[in-house]
């Protein structure tokens, strides 16, 4: 089958498209070094022609509010729209869980993300999931100065490999509107996770202090609300099988 990702040279969208050619179906990366523009819909049409599934893993790397719901509400409307004109019959996007509940400036934009999916003519699946083990170097990696202030939130993160795959394997189905939120195998502090990186040398050393950021992540707003698929991969297991020496 000829599957297209949007942002299928990010960190999940990369992962999408080796495992759908591991699959043995046709992955269409959809970005700029293809010749594809998803905020100006430049090249989407000619890229989507034949294809049957649309995967978004596309991205924007933001603390802005502006700029997130900007790129999402360019890029979502412009790949539906190249959607619907070619005939793509299943559109497929990723997304957050506690995306409606957590109020950061990034989930605002992938809320409207979400709502022009919802909206859209092209029947749809959205799946949302928690955060990748990576997540917990982007927070390190986001605080400046000696001390590293860590948000007091308990999460369930998640390999991104697993969720990649769930993602084809939504793919291949029938559009089911809202799936199951996708977690981790077990909730963990952040805070916790954060030292535990830092000891195993996959990010700068300095101590971590706890802080309480408002917005709901203290009181469980990214973990999910029912039951649902849950990974394996362990965030012990994640430091286990990557190079320490490799900060994230």
């Amino acid at each position: 089958m000829k599957i297209a990702v949007a942002g299928g040279t990010g960190v999940a969208g990369r992962v999408v498209v080796e495992t759908l050619q591991a699959r043995g179906h046709t992955p269409v990366v959809l970005s700029r070094g293809q010749g594809v523009d998803l905020v100006s819909g430049s090249g989407l049409d000619a890229a989507l022609t034949g294809v049957e599934v649309v995967i978004d893993a596309s991205n924007v790397t933001t603390n802005r509010k502006s700029v997130a719901v900007d790129f999402f509400e360019k890029a979502g409307r412009n790949l539906a729209g190249a959607a619907e004109r070619t005939g793509v019959r299943h559109l497929v996007t990723p997304s957050i869980v506690g995306v409606d509940r957590v109020r950061l400036p990034y989930y605002t934009g992938k809320l409207r993300q979400e709502e022009i999916v919802r909206g859209g003519a092209v029947p749809w699946t959205i799946m949302r999931a928690t955060q990748f083990h990576e997540f917990v170097g982007q927070v390190l990696s986001g605080v400046p100065g000696p001390i590293a202030l860590v948000p007091i939130a308990p999460v369930q993160p998640i390999a991104v490999r697993e969720v990649a795959e769930a993602l084809v394997d939504l793919a291949l189905e029938p559009p089911q509107g809202m799936a199951p939120e996708l977690a981790g195998p077990q909730v963990e502090s952040l805070v916790e996770l954060a030292r535990r990186l830092i000891a195993a040398g996959g990010a700068r050393r300095r101590p971590v202090v706890p802080v309480y950021f408002p917005g709901g992540m203290r009181n469980g707003g990214l973990l999910p609300t029912g039951p649902g698929p849950r990974g394996t991969q362990t965030f012990a297991d994640w430091l286990t099988e990557r190079s320490p020496a490799t900060p994230s």
